[in-house]
């Protein structure tokens, strides 16, 4: 399963080699929602790393990640595992223009449902 979140780019880490195989690069997004600030650590791995260099600090980015979980001597980790970064003016103009292939109804187009029909779905 996958997630999104854009935010600010509030720190990153250079890449550390964790073993001659296998590397891991650190960032923090800082989302501002609610009354406290949220400083969210995600891990790139791999050839995934150079990904973030693009990247200022302070900036906007967009977060494509999947969570990761796993469990060692008892202990149990978790991971947010990002797989793609984006600037958010880039997703927004990213996406397909309509054509016939990729055509939606628009919502008047739906079924109208009743005022007092009062099922859940």
């Amino acid at each position: 399963m996958s997630f999104e979140m854009t935010g600010k780019l509030h720190k990153k880490y250079d890449t550390e080699n964790k073993t001659d195989s296998f590397q891991a690069r650190e960032f923090v997004v800082l989302m501002e929602s609610g009354n406290y600030p949220q400083y969210i650590k995600f891990q790139l791995t791999q050839d995934r790393c150079a990904a973030l260099d693009p990247f200022e600090e302070g900036k906007e980015i967009k977060v494509h990640f999947d969570l990761r979980g796993r469990e060692w001597n008892g202990k149990y980790f978790t991971n947010l595992n990002a797989w793609r970064l984006e600037a958010p003016a880039q997703a927004a103009t990213s996406a397909a223009p309509a054509s016939e292939d990729n055509f939606f109804p628009a919502a008047d187009d739906e079924p109208s449902v009743a005022a007092d029909d009062d099922l859940p779905f």
